[in-house]
């Protein structure tokens, strides 16, 4: 019965998300490229082959290694990429260019899962980290395909969602799922949920076996010069949202009056943002440069550069060489409700002092570790983020302090890939 609920629901809000899909393509152009892959539509593909599905940019780039060993280990078979945002969709690209079959995925109904299947032929399923889509697991399940949850993770509102639909794809769980979870939370999560304490393994957090450029610090430290910003206190800002941004040039106005000179990398979640927040740094009056425009801006001679307070990222796949050349970091998604907070890993791999907000849901673990290490400060609003932006600012010795506990204990957890890619093996 809850198949048959589901399935109509489906079938009703299906012409609402390809209109959500076409409107945000007035903002960000690659919503609108390949479109019928949405619906399982593209080109058939000529043997069975590995397929990995990441949802957005944090995803992808958690999934590089997996996907690169993969390819190592199956020169011939086909891979397929897919993600859901367009965001991803231009990570992914960068990433790997063509060596990756790169599709949008189906929206969940039975006719278009069925047409992505048909086309794609999996031998394999890998969805990275929190992707549960009933009527594809369901498929995958009734076609043999071997599904691996990896990098998993449920919270506990998730899982009790879930469960409601678990009727759907149940048998999939129980028969043809094996979870690589990032904890034993995680584990135990998906053991109430149906699949087999047997094929649910504890093998941690692909973002943890970040790769790290070997250029990155060069490159973190080039940027610095470029903007005049070497003997500043540079914030870096990533996946920020508009509150956050708020609060964040708040609190370079207060330190400001008080004589604490720190300069503010922003770094909006959103690409389809960039140009709002450009419009809000010119309205008040902030002395701001677009990472877009630095090239033709270091043209000018040095007399002539602006004066400068904030960069705005506003481009993709720059955010690992600012959190290079900060300071400090703050990771946003975490001052404001209902989204979880962002990737903490990365700036502490780069042995950069740490803040973040109280809404780090999505990977409490990880800030209760980092918190518990010492290398990570929760910040509840705009006074306590300025207070602590404060104290850091002007203490460079406990900034390298809180830097050297987050690299540590990122590197204490490495060998998820590896532990991942021993299950995943014998599948492929």
């Amino acid at each position: 019965m809850m198949a048959v609920v589901y399935n109509m629901v489906l079938t009703l809000l299906q012409p609402c998300a390809l209109a959500l899909i076409v409107c945000r393509g007035f903002r960000d152009h690659g919503y609108w490229r390949n479109l019928p892959q949405r619906f399982g539509f593209g080109d058939f593909l000529s043997a069975p082959v590995i397929w990995v599905h990441a949802v957005s940019v944090g995803e992808v780039q958690a999934a590089a290694g997996l996907i690169r060993a993969l390819r190592a280990q199956h020169p011939d078979s086909p891979l397929v990429l897919t993600t859901t945002t367009a965001t991803g969709a231009a990570r992914a690209q960068a990433l790997f260019g063509d060596t990756v079959e790169l599709r949008f995925l189906p929206f969940d109904t039975r006719a278009n899962v069925r047409r992505f299947l048909a086309r794609v032929r999996p031998r394999l399923a890998v969805f990275i980290e929190k992707e549960l889509w009933p009527n594809l697991l369901r498929e995958c399940g009734a076609q043999g395909v071997a599904v691996v949850l990896a990098s998993a993770t449920i919270s506990m509102r998730s899982l009790r969602r879930y469960q409601q639909l678990v009727g759907v794809f149940g048998e999939t769980l129980r028969e043809h799922t094996t979870v690589a979870a990032q904890s034993e939370i995680d584990a135990a999560r998906f053991c109430e949920l149906g699949v087999p304490s047997a094929r649910v393994q504890v093998v941690g957090n692909l973002k943890f076996d970040i790769s790290l450029p070997a250029e990155v610090t060069a490159a973190g430290t080039a940027l610095r010069t470029e903007l005049g910003w070497q003997q500043r206190c540079v914030l870096v800002a990533g996946s920020t949202y508009a509150a956050e941004e708020a609060a964040l040039l708040e609190v370079q106005q207060r330190l400001g009056a008080a004589n604490i000179d720190f300069a503010l990398v922003l770094a909006p979640r959103h690409p389809p943002r960039f140009a709002s927040v450009a419009d809000s740094l010119r309205s008040r009056g902030t002395a701001f440069l677009a990472r877009s425009a630095m090239a033709s801006v270091a043209a000018l001679p040095a007399a002539a550069l602006p004066a400068t307070d904030v960069l705005l990222l506003d481009s993709l796949g720059d955010l690992l060489t600012a959190y290079a050349a900060a300071d400090l970091a703050f990771v946003g998604g975490s001052l404001v409700r209902d989204v979880g907070g962002h990737n903490l890993i990365e700036p502490a791999a780069l042995a950069v002092a740490t803040l973040t907000g109280p809404h780090g849901y999505n990977s409490a673990d990880i800030v209760a570790a980092l918190r518990k290490e010492g290398a990570l400060a929760v910040v509840d609003d705009v006074d306590t983020l300025a207070s602590t932006v404060a104290a850091l600012a002007t203490d460079a010795g406990e900034r390298r302090r809180r830097g050297e506990l987050g690299q540590r204990f990122v590197t204490a957890n490495r060998g998820a890939l590896q532990r991942l890619l021993d299950l995943v093996t014998p599948l492929s």
